[in-house]
């Protein structure tokens, strides 16, 4: 009974090599996209420099094509390999790999003298790229995740801090004054954030040894502040490490483009799509 085995359709396998990292050939292009974008990163900080010979302008240059090229076939093969390519087109990385690809293309549309800076400038876009290689690092789904779980935590120790400025704000206002650079209560407040964010830029100081003792105190607060959040995170992450017994693969389904599938998923958990098309 051979009809158990299945064959796959170009388009099927051109799905496995762009979007199964978990395959040899998918690991395969998914480095070569890692060596790529930071290559073309590198090019891109490289053709900021000025003073280099010619020749490596010229070599920068060429490589940015060769580099574009590809990416374009990458985007492309991207949305002919899927059921829904609007699935792609408009998701975060769909948007990134084309605002990372057109700039160069653009640059031949763009003429005149005078539209040379707004070239260069569609050009920096280029440094989008270094956005893909979030979906080539496993762990970083779950980082993300994490930062997701704590963002209600995190906005509810930011307020709190906010709140804190703008008390201690006031009170500067009110032992410093106009004389010491406190001119207003939003002028202390904001010294109160620079400060309390160990910043410091020194255009406002207290003068009097009450406002430098309350200064002090804040500074020494502000420490501990930074590692809230840090803290906060890092416990989510710990959580999600450990709720996470369930192996993950990097699959993504043909149809409705979702990954995060489990080891040995048969179908699809969103739309029970058959992920091996059988």
């Amino acid at each position: 009974m051979e009809e158990n085995s299945y064959h796959k359709t170009w388009k099927d396998q051109l799905h496995d090599i762009i979007y199964e990292a978990d395959t040899p050939i998918g690991k395969i292009f998914d480095i070569t996209l890692l060596i790529l974008i930071l290559l073309s990163i590198i090019f891109v900080m490289l053709e900021s420099v000025k003073g280099l010979p010619i020749d490596t302008y010229r070599f920068l240059y060429y490589g940015e094509w060769v580099i574009t090229i590809f990416f374009t076939f990458e985007y492309i093969a991207r949305i002919i390999s899927i059921k829904k390519p609007s699935r792609y087109i408009f998701s975060f990385y769909g948007l990134i790999d084309l605002l990372s690809t057109l700039p160069l293309y653009l640059s031949f549309f763009i003429t005149g003298t005078s539209a040379l800076l707004a070239v260069r400038a569609l050009r920096l876009l280029r440094v989008f790229r270094i956005l893909k290689i979030s979906r080539y690092i496993g762990e970083s789904n779950r980082l993300i995740r994490a930062i997701k779980d704590s963002g209600a935590k995190i906005l509810v120790f930011l307020f709190a801090v906010l709140v804190l400025c703008i008390i201690m704000g006031t009170v500067m206002y009110l032992i410093e004054g106009e004389e010491s650079g406190f001119k207003s209560i939003p002028i202390s407040v904001y010294w109160c954030i620079v400060t309390m964010t160990t910043v410091g830029y020194g255009d406002i100081a207290p003068a009097t040894p009450l406002g430098q003792l309350i200064a002090a105190m804040i500074m020494i607060v502000g420490y501990g502040i930074i590692a809230v959040p840090t803290g906060i995170v890092s416990a989510e992450y710990a959580a999600e490490r450990k709720s996470k017994k369930v192996n993950l693969n990097t699959q993504v389904c043909a149809n409705c483009h979702c990954s995060d599938h489990r080891d040995g998923a048969k179908f699809c958990y969103k739309c029970g799509e058959d992920l091996h098309n059988e």
